[in-house]
């Protein structure tokens, strides 16, 4: 606290001040003394804490920025939304045959069980004529 003056400079203040000032004085003027360097050093504590609050928010407003960057500019982002697109293109042929596979299965009648051995398949149109062998 006092770098500037060595103890031998510290006594011939005090001595200058018990002179000038007496010793009737001198308690009420070291008291004064003693305020105004405490509500220098509570300034100087205010300051250097209004100093360090508003590094810590420049510093957190830099990370932001940086995290936005990041996330505008993130390959892996890139990579998922490619990925989405041809997700997307493949799917749409699948979708196309599905529906095609249904539409087909609404034109076609139902199919019933398999005829067992020995049983022949009843159907409603006439046998393709042809040569018949005796």
């Amino acid at each position: 606290m006092f770098d500037i003056f060595s103890w031998q400079h510290i006594v011939i203040l005090l001595v200058v001040a018990l002179v000038v000032v007496g010793p009737k004085d001198l308690p009420r003027l070291m008291h004064m003394a003693g305020k105004w360097a405490g509500k220098a050093r509570d300034m100087a504590n205010e300051f250097r804490k209004s100093f360090d609050e508003m590094a810590r928010q420049a510093e957190l407003d830099e990370l932001r920025k940086e995290i936005e960057e990041l996330k505008k500019n993130n390959p892996i982002t890139d990579i998922a939304n490619s990925v989405s697109e041809v997700q997307a293109e493949v799917s749409k042929p699948v979708e196309m045959e599905a529906a095609a596979t249904e539409a087909a299965a609404e034109v076609l009648p139902e199919a019933g069980p398999e005829p067992r051995s020995g049983e022949f398949e009843v159907t409603s149109t006439a046998p393709a004529s042809g040569p018949h062998t005796p």
